[in-house]
């Protein structure tokens, strides 16, 4: 079957792969964007303490990366589920790209290991400023989990959806790979005002431990050890290895 001029491969044999952002984070958009990446974001719907829940104890430390894979993974999935080759489309004719060749879903999850617990969004005040003072002067661990899910895109299915080639919406999942980082963050002291001052800006209630690098929170981390880009949330370098594993080239990305 050929291909509608809507679904053109683009010329001279041009490829590109979109990339799915499964998180509604702006700092995970943010950092893709910095390294040339305008992603489609898609919220994922997964249902986290489910998923927690089959841990014997999802508060603790142990078996860390495990538990952010498996979020990770999750909310890749069901957003890869969802997705359909129509807004995949759309989604490269507003970019300018040529029609894409395959499909990248990337799914993160983090927490934060502090003094042997797992902690994840405070969503109160009041936990918040808890948080924070047990961060202050103190080495804390964040971990991130990454899954990667790899689509393709079947034209003739795309073309005409609701073929009975197995894929009614234009897409194939064929693989999913996940891992995780660990980075360590180093808290200069705060004090009770500071302490008060930044939780009543809101920024540490919705966010993994209670603090931020990228924003207002910056001020208070002396350092890093290890991958400065896990600490909002997502792993360039990680995410990179990954998709070069999948045989997808990560210059293929860049659309902006």
């Amino acid at each position: 079957m050929s291909e509608s001029p809507a679904l053109s491969r683009g010329n001279h044999g041009e490829a590109s792969t979109v990339l799915v952002l499964a998180s509604a984070s702006p700092a995970r958009a943010k950092t893709l964007r910095a390294a040339g990446i305008e992603p489609l974001i898609r919220v994922s719907n997964a249902d986290e303490d489910a998923v927690l829940a089959q841990f014997e104890n999802s508060g603790s430390a142990n078996q860390a990366a495990q538990k952010v894979m498996a979020l990770a993974k999750v909310k890749a999935g069901s957003v890869a589920q969802a997705l359909s080759a129509t807004e995949i489309f759309e989604f490269a004719r507003q970019q300018g790209m040529p029609a894409p060749s395959s499909i990248i879903v990337v799914g993160c999850d983090s927490m934060l290991e502090v003094n042997g617990a797992l902690v994840g969004k405070p969503h109160s005040p009041e936990v918040a400023a808890r948080r924070i003072r047990e961060l202050s002067r103190n080495d804390v661990v964040l971990h991130t989990g990454h899954a990667i899910t790899l689509l393709r895109i079947d034209y003739d299915s795309a073309v005409s959806l609701g073929s009975s080639n197995g894929s009614p919406n234009g897409l194939t999942v064929l693989e999913t790979r996940y891992d995780s980082c660990a980075t360590t963050v180093h808290f200069g002291e705060l004090d009770e005002d500071e302490i008060h001052a930044y939780v009543a800006t809101g920024e540490p209630l919705e966010v993994a431990g209670a603090f931020t690098i990228d924003s207002l929170g910056g001020p208070f981390i002396e350092g890093v050890t290890g991958d400065p880009h896990s600490v909002v949330g997502i792993s360039l370098p990680l995410l990179r290895r990954i998709i070069k594993d999948l045989g997808v080239f990560w210059p293929s990305l860049w659309n902006k």
